[in-house]
């Protein structure tokens, strides 16, 4: 069985005869690390899909064809001020001053500055970026079998004959995350008491310009086995914004946008959203999102267990592998497998680091994960 047949099967609750080794790709020092030790060259640093093979892994769920749902263009980043310290501030790609410290990519980046001030810098920086055109289509890429082509320019034809060995996918967007993205953690919850309106207005341009472009990749003839969503919404102890107001203000626009997936036969909805996302995820699956992805274990330890005796098992899940035991030895990675065992028995679940690789994981304790998960969970 290939690849894509097998993940497939496995979500689905059907026979497999291998489990696919799957990541969610790497930090940018990892591979500098790994560079520098001698295990890829430069050239392979600039395409991590060539070092994935090289460790043992067959393929990243977090690789797919990505429709323009984000703002085009992009702010272009560029540097406000040098501080006396080599670090910079960095207008990023969202319109968010950041700080940039050299050599440094692999953490979360501190905030001192933003575009969004509220209605009027909306209307001046982000609403018109989101307008969906056709030929923001036409430069969609679509990826199969790490192929990457233009839709409307060869890359249909891959979509259409059906053939990959792994997953086709197609990227959503991002309802909330992105919102929270350029107007900040405590901007957000500003505006969900001062100003309603406008973040209602801003959360339907992301759902209308998702289900837009959607619906016109559709059109076109392509198909594909999931459909994914990002929103990265929550944190350690829980959801940055209620859900309730999750629930009432976001839920009805996920089920638009899967219910006309579903009609084009997609029957897997998986979302990424790291911390503690178990208040979240009553919503997300009365709405049609089946799948979480990458389950991130974290302070919290979380799992698919607890979730799949709550929710039966229309739950399915991507990830739940504690990716920081990759810093340790061997004997960390078989006791992290030996945990993943009763988890795999449940079905519907397939494990993958958790996210990125970091930069303290070590070369041979990948390889060595790698290949003790195929050995131990195929049949």
């Amino acid at each position: 069985m290939t690849h894509r047949e097998c993940a497939l099967n496995i979500l689905q609750y059907r026979n497999y005869d291998h489990m696919p080794v799957l990541h969610f790709g790497f930090w940018g020092e990892t591979l500098q690390k790994w560079q520098a030790e001698g295990h890829i060259t430069e050239a392979m640093r600039h395409d991590p899909r060539q070092v994935a093979e090289k460790l043992g892994m067959d393929f990243n769920w977090g690789e797919f064809t990505k429709p323009p749902v984000g703002p085009v263009p992009a702010f272009e980043p560029k540097v406000v001020e040098e501080l006396p310290d080599g670090s910079r501030k960095v207008l990023n790609w969202c319109g968010v001053v950041i700080i940039q410290k050299p050599g440094i990519s692999a953490s979360i980046p501190m905030e001192v500055d933003r575009l969004f001030k509220g209605r009027s810098s909306w209307e001046e920086h982000y609403k018109w970026r989101y307008a969906i055109t056709d030929q923001k289509i036409a430069a969609t890429v679509v990826r199969v079998d790490g192929v990457a082509k233009p839709l409307l320019a060869g890359g249909l034809e891959l979509l259409r004959a059906g053939a990959s060995k792994t997953p086709t996918g197609i990227f959503c967007g991002s309802l909330i995350g992105h919102i929270r993205d350029f107007v900040g953690v405590e901007e957000l919850a500003y505006l969900m008491v001062d100003d309603e309106l406008l973040l209602d207005e801003m959360i339907a341009t992301m759902a209308e310009n998702s289900y837009a472009a959607v619906e016109k990749v559709l059109a076109t003839g392509a198909r594909f086995d999931y459909a994914h969503f990002w929103e990265d919404i929550c944190f350690k102890n829980g959801p940055l914004v209620s859900p309730t107001f999750f629930a009432e203000k976001i839920g009805p626009h996920y089920k638009r946008i899967v219910d006309l997936l579903k009609k084009h036969g997609v029957t897997l909805f998986s979302v990424d959203c790291d911390g503690m996302v178990d208040a979240l995820i009553p919503t997300w699956l009365e709405n049609g999102i089946n799948t979480m992805f990458p389950v991130e274990v974290g302070t919290w330890n979380a799992s698919i267990a607890p979730w799949r005796e709550r929710y039966g098992r229309e739950l399915r899940a991507i990830g739940g592998m504690n990716k920081n035991i990759l810093a340790l030895d061997y004997a960390a990675v078989d006791r992290e497998i030996e945990r993943l065992k009763p988890l795999v028995a449940l079905g519907g679940y397939i494990p993958c680091p958790d996210h990125l690789i970091p930069p303290e994981a070590k070369w041979e304790n990948v390889q060595y994960y790698c290949d003790k998960l195929r050995k131990t969970f195929s049949r």
